[in-house]
C-alpha cells in the first residue's frame, strides 16, 4: 500500500446514495401493472429486460426507464397505454431529481486524501447524470480526473489507468461492487477495497470474495485512512 499514489472511487454508493432509488422505482413500476402480475414476477421481467439492454443502453436512468416501457409492453401484452408511459417516465424523472445524500465520512475522508494522492472518480452510469450528480454533490473540486465508464471490466480499468499514466500497482480503487469494482481491478494488477453496502443490485451481486494480498475489505470509507 505504501506504493499507492492514485485513488478512484465508484459513486454510487460509493459516494452517494443510488440503488435505494431505483428499489423505489421499481416498486412503483411494479404496483403499476399489479393487474397482470405479482410483484416478484413483474421484478424479474423487469431486470431480464434491463441485462438484455445493457449493450444497448448501458448502465443509468434512461436506461432504466427504456426497459421498464419495453417490460410493460410485454407483459401486458401490448395493452399499454399512454397515460401508464407516462407514469412510468415519470417514475424515471423521479429519479433524476432525488438530491443527492453523501454517504457518511465521503467529504471528510477526501479532505484528508487530498493534497496526497491524485483522486479520481470511475463509475458506470449514464455521463450527463453522473455529470450533474457530481455537481450537485459539492465533490468534484477533489478529483483530478472523472471517468463516466460504459463498463468495468479489467480492460476498461487497465485503459484508465494508462489513461492516467500510473502504474497498476500504484492503483487503487475503492467501491462497492465486488463484480465492478474489486475482481476486474484485481485482475488488471491493482489493489481494491470492498465498501459493502446493504442494498446491491440483483446484476452486481458477487456471493465470494476474492483471496488476494492486494485485496482489503472495510465497513465505511473511513477506514480507508488507517491503511494508507
Amino acid at each position: 500500500m505504501n506504493s499507492i499514489n492514485t485513488i478512484a472511487f465508484d459513486a454510487d454508493d460509493t459516494l452517494w446514495v443510488n440503488e435505494p432509488y431505483f428499489q423505489e422505482a421499481e416498486t412503483a413500476f411494479c404496483q403499476l401493472l399489479e393487474y397482470y402480475h405479482p410483484h416478484d414476477t413483474i421484478a424479474q421481467e423487469l431486470l431480464a429486460t434491463e441485462i438484455k439492454n445493457l449493450h444497448l443502453y448501458g448502465y443509468g436512468v434512461k436506461g432504466f426507464m427504456l426497459s421498464m416501457v419495453e417490460t410493460a409492453a410485454r407483459i401486458s401484452n401490448g395493452a399499454t397505454y399512454l397515460p401508464l408511459i407516462d407514469k412510468i417516465i415519470a417514475i424515471g424523472h423521479d429519479i433524476l431529481l432525488k438530491p443527492v445524500e453523501l454517504m457518511d465520512g465521503v467529504a471528510e475522508t477526501l479532505d484528508e486524501l487530498k493534497g496526497k494522492y491524485r483522486l479520481v472518480v470511475a463509475t458506470k452510469g449514464d455521463l450527463l447524470d453522473q455529470e450533474r450528480t457530481l455537481r450537485k454533490s459539492g465533490l468534484q473540486d477533489y478529483f483530478h480526473h472523472i471517468e463516466i465508464m460504459s463498463d468495468k471490466k479489467d480492460a476498461d480499468y487497465r485503459k484508465l489507468i494508462r489513461h492516467l499514466d500510473c502504474r497498476p500497482e500504484h492503483f487503487l480503487m475503492i467501491g462497492n461492487s465486488v463484480k465492478s469494482d474489486i475482481l476486474p481491478v484485481l485482475e488488471a494488477g491493482g489493489y481494491a477495497a470492498h465498501i459493502p453496502y446493504h442494498i446491491t443490485w440483483a446484476h452486481e451481486r458477487h456471493e465470494h470474495k476474492p483471496e488476494s494480498e492486494r485485496f482489503m475489505e472495510f465497513k465505511n470509507i473511513r477506514e480507508v485512512l488507517d491503511y494508507l
